[in-house]
């Protein structure tokens, strides 16, 4: 079973950048995804990236955050620019469930990573 590590969580003022890293104990070629969950909120899907590394943002943070991948060290990012308040949340990954293109969600999540942002 991959076992998934998020880090680069933090403190940040509003407009300020953080660069999320998931590493993964297994390749990541796999489709995978980041999701967040604020306090007293469901948690929401924020980007995800076929295993062919197209990559689909949620609206709220396209233009802003950008994911992407590197297979050499089993590890993806998020790199968040231009942060809002409305960002401060916990920050999972997630890997696909299937070794298919399309992303689908699995029980895979890592412990997630704190983002707070305010000033």
């Amino acid at each position: 079973q991959v076992q998934l590590e998020e880090s680069g969580g933090g403190w940040v003022q509003p407009g300020g950048s953080l660069r999320l890293a998931c590493a993964a104990s297994d390749h990541v070629n796999y489709a995978m995804a980041w999701y967040r969950q604020a306090p007293g909120k469901q948690r929401e899907l924020v980007a995800s990236i076929t295993r062919g590394d197209t990559t689909n943002y949620a609206e709220s943070v396209k233009g802003r955050f950008s994911l992407s991948r590197d297979s050499a060290k089993n590890t993806i990012y998020l790199k968040m620019d231009r942060l809002k308040p409305e960002d401060t949340a916990v920050y999972y990954c997630n890997r696909g469930q299937y070794p298919t293109n399309d992303y689908y969600i699995s029980n895979y999540w890592g412990q997630g990573t704190q983002v707070t942002v305010s000033s």
